[in-house]
């Protein structure tokens, strides 16, 4: 099996073959937002429950590597962003793979955006950033998005759809999208897509339980797995919010 092919696979949990991501970079693009001051602190407290990776920006892998377990995927975030640029939604380069290579990454990631007046350097940079990956033997998580100033409602289910098709055809190993609300139109989608589809968590949901029934949705559709930050960290017990996950994800719940 090529070896980028094996990386991808041991992304699964063996029994469930489904998969828990826990997106840490929300600093770059947000500052010091709740539930990201103490970094070391999160880790720890979740590192007995079954995530299978952990994303996270190069200086934060530096500074807290041995706090993430060996036999998790340490998934090296490439491109960003701030909330404070003009525009907001663009996504630039800001670690080489070759970098997150060095840094122990055995996956890496990029966020890009469509509907925009730079999709068509986000789409660029999710190519060749594909190419170069596969030839050091990474795979490649892609988030993709429909934001900007052609998008009116960003989780339209032909725009969740389409961004699915836009991982898959240019190559990425996973994709990661936002739930559309349409079971029928997202299944359909995942169904077409050739790699994994995982969901992404979103905002911080005010009822956690509503947030539980959406990811039992999205699992009935067919995703692969969660890609889980916010509605984790920015819980009052973030512990017991990704136990709840983990057994909805795993198969207990």
């Amino acid at each position: 099996m090529i070896g980028y092919l094996r990386k991808a696979a041991r992304l699964f949990h063996p029994g469930s073959k489904r998969t828990i991501i826990l997106p840490l970079d929300h600093g770059l693009s947000e500052g010091n937002i709740p539930g990201l001051e103490d970094l070391g602190s999160l880790l720890r407290g979740v590192q007995h429950l079954p995530t299978q990776g952990v994303i996270l920006h190069k200086g934060m892998v530096m500074a807290h590597a041995n706090e993430i377990r060996l036999d998790q995927s340490l998934i090296v975030h490439l491109s960003a962003g701030t909330r404070h640029g003009l525009p907001s939604y663009n996504k630039a380069l800001v670690c080489s793979v070759q970098e997150a290579l060095r840094l122990g990454a055995d996956m890496v990631s990029m966020h890009i955006n469509i509907g925009n007046d730079l999709e068509d350097r986000m789409l660029s940079d999710l190519g060749a950033c594909v190419e170069e990956a596969h030839q050091l033997g990474l795979p490649l998580l892609a988030m993709i998005y429909a934001r900007g100033g052609q998008i009116v409602n960003e989780n339209d289910p032909s725009l969740v759809a389409h961004s699915i098709r836009i991982g898959a055809e240019l190559g990425a190993d996973v994709v990661k999208v936002p739930y559309c609300g349409n079971n029928q139109s997202f299944a359909r989608a995942i169904a077409s897509c050739p790699v994994p589809v995982v969901m992404s968590g979103g905002p911080r949901s005010g009822d956690f339980k509503s947030f539980l029934r959406s990811v039992r949705e999205t699992l009935d559709a067919g995703v692969a797995g969660m890609c889980i930050g916010r509605n984790v960290f920015q819980q009052e017990n973030p512990a017991k919010a990704l136990e709840e996950i983990c057994n909805l994800v795993h198969g207990k719940g």
